[in-house]
């Protein structure tokens, strides 16, 4: 989906590490990029995947519409023997191992959802404004990103159980489905305001997006800054970032878009030139993984710089 604000922002980093490859002084590399948007159709998906094929693409990278469902992307790549890398949405163990030509590259995420357990933790311990109704309880709701998506399940699920291990007493007052998108997140979240009113004391979004989203339900309320929740996202886009910086937000949790379009490239590069792929360091030959980030306003500058290492 071309529209997904983390999505774009890694394919940009992936052209943007491409042509910095092309264009390296000692380089005779030449690289060709075609970027397909699937529009949040698997069949759509599938036969993109297919034309690639046509016109004898190296290698196939892929940000799966349904993780559940690559095997018709698998079968055609394995027929034409060409390798797929799979990126941000990890499918099935079992699907991944159906070939040998199979990767994936991406970040664990759990450890995402404990991340931003601990940040929610830690404002509620050290603020006791957080705590509106002075019960000693954080009541929260949750904006999920997909009906059934295993991203979202373990995110939210990571995060709460998170909060509970670090001694935080918590209350579910209730969730919505916004599918990772910032206008549905705003919809929401003001029906969840009507619902609950003042109640509610942080939102739990599985992506920035939707935690903008509900960011901007606050700021059509009429609430003042100092009555809004809290607020937490994941991935650290540009504009959530922004977000964590103002204040806005009380954190986000990096999700390392230019470390996996990074390792994209290497690895396609790689696989495309039939060079050894020992100094990649797959797991288990198959996996690159990068780690998340804790991101607060105390070190959000460094990361709107670029600088996450």
């Amino acid at each position: 989906d071309q529209y997904d604000t983390f999505i774009s922002q890694l394919v940009e980093q992936f052209n943007q590490c491409a042509a910095e490859m092309s264009d390296s002084a000692d380089s005779n590399i030449s690289v060709k990029i075609e970027v397909y948007n699937a529009g949040k159709s698997q069949t759509t998906q599938n036969d993109q995947v297919k034309n690639m094929l046509e016109q004898e693409c190296d290698v196939i990278c892929v940000n799966l519409v349904d993780r559940t469902d690559p095997t018709a992307i698998i079968d055609l790549a394995e027929k034409n023997n060409i390798p797929v890398i799979f990126f941000n949405r990890e499918l099935v163990e079992e699907d991944l191992e159906r070939w040998t030509r199979l990767y994936y590259v991406g970040a664990q995420a759990f450890e995402s959802g404990i991340m931003q357990g601990e940040l929610a933790a830690e404002a509620f311990l050290t603020d006791q404004s957080l705590d509106k109704n002075g019960d000693g309880i954080f009541q929260y709701v949750v904006l999920e990103g997909e009906a059934g998506h295993q991203d979202a399940i373990v995110r939210t699920e990571y995060s709460v159980s998170t909060m509970i291990d670090s001694g935080v007493e918590v209350e579910k007052l209730g969730y919505a489905i916004a599918n990772w998108n910032r206008a549905q997140a705003q919809t929401k979240m003001a029906q969840l305001m009507s619902q609950f009113g003042d109640s509610i004391e942080l939102v739990i979004a599985n992506n920035d997006d939707m935690a903008l989203g509900a960011i901007d339900a606050l700021k059509a309320s009429g609430l003042t800054k100092d009555e809004w929740p809290a607020v937490i996202g994941i991935d650290g886009t540009d504009v959530g970032l922004e977000a964590v910086k103002n204040k806005e937000m009380i954190g986000t949790v990096y999700n390392d878009k230019e470390g996996q379009a990074d390792a994209m490239l290497n690895l396609a590069y790689e696989l495309s030139t039939g060079s050894d792929l020992s100094d990649l360091n797959l797991i288990d030959g198959k996996y690159i993984r990068l780690p998340y980030a804790r991101v607060t306003c105390d070190d959000v500058d460094s990361y709107m710089e670029g600088d996450t290492e």
